[in-house]
């Protein structure tokens, strides 16, 4: 990869990692450090990786930086605020619905969280979803179609609730 390839990636892909990442995280500033960390890595194997598969890599390397941040962070105590302050940032337009699905979502597992937004937010395909994720293109599919019965279920069960 060149240094215009490498500038072109960071073009093209900046915007999708960084969404992908803050979507699972909710902080602005361990969702940027994440997202400069698997840069710096690409730049660092720009040789060995191909441009074509540049997305891929990049996140990858975001996915795998974030399960490590992750991990750290449930040794920390979390706060309330920070979910707070991820649904403020994110959400505008109808923010009563739209802070449910948040909700809705980030009761489900960091596996099948991630899966969720890797496939109806940022548009990956199953197998593009396992590459990144080391899972087989079956089991990308049993944890998504999971995951989404489970969000349904809990939507359903909060307009119940509503009405």
């Amino acid at each position: 990869m060149r240094d215009i390839e490498f500038n072109n990636c960071v073009d093209d892909h900046a915007d999708g990692v960084y969404r992908f990442i803050l979507k699972n995280i909710g902080h602005v500033e361990d969702a940027q450090d994440i997202v400069q960390t698997a840069f710096e890595k690409l730049w660092v194997n720009r040789n060995k990786v191909e441009p074509l598969k540049a997305k891929s890599y990049l996140f990858t390397v975001a996915y795998h930086q974030m399960i490590d941040h992750i991990r750290k962070e449930k040794k920390a105590t979390i706060t309330d605020s920070y979910e707070e302050a991820n649904a403020k940032a994110t959400y505008q337009k109808d923010p009563e619905l739209k802070q449910l699905l948040l909700a809705a979502i980030n009761e489900l597992n960091p596996t099948q969280k991630s899966l969720v937004l890797l496939k109806d937010y940022e548009g990956y395909s199953y197998q593009e979803i396992g590459e990144i994720m080391n899972l087989s293109e079956s089991q990308v599919k049993v944890y998504l179609h999971r995951a989404r019965i489970f969000l349904k279920e809990k939507l359903v069960h909060l307009e119940k609730v509503a009405n």
